[in-house]
């Protein structure tokens, strides 16, 4: 099993989720809608100034999924190559729910 992180601009937040859910059955994840920051790019922080946001989405995928993951995020990096799309996994041992 892996955790996900992703975090990408707000503007393809829909493109990914959407096809997450359609690629991967039962795919369940948590959303923070607003994340400021900086990358690469430069500043995401929702100001005048700097008015761009990311979101963050976290998800955790059994072993099977996570190239289907990996392969839409490079499909949507192609799609939207000045978009900032960035995924991290995390190898989870056990995960336990509490």
């Amino acid at each position: 099993m892996y955790r996900v992180e992703i975090i990408a601009n707000q503007s393809v937040q829909e493109d990914i989720i959407e096809t997450l859910e359609e690629n991967i059955p039962d795919f369940l994840y948590s959303v923070i809608p607003l994340v400021h920051g900086r990358g690469r790019a430069g500043y995401k922080l929702g100001t005048s100034s700097w008015p761009e946001v990311n979101f963050a989405l976290f998800a955790y995928v059994e072993k099977k999924d996570a190239p289907k993951v990996k392969a839409i995020i490079k499909a949507v990096k192609k799609q939207f190559p000045d978009e900032g799309v960035k995924a991290f996994f995390v190898k989870a041992k056990n995960p336990e729910k509490i």
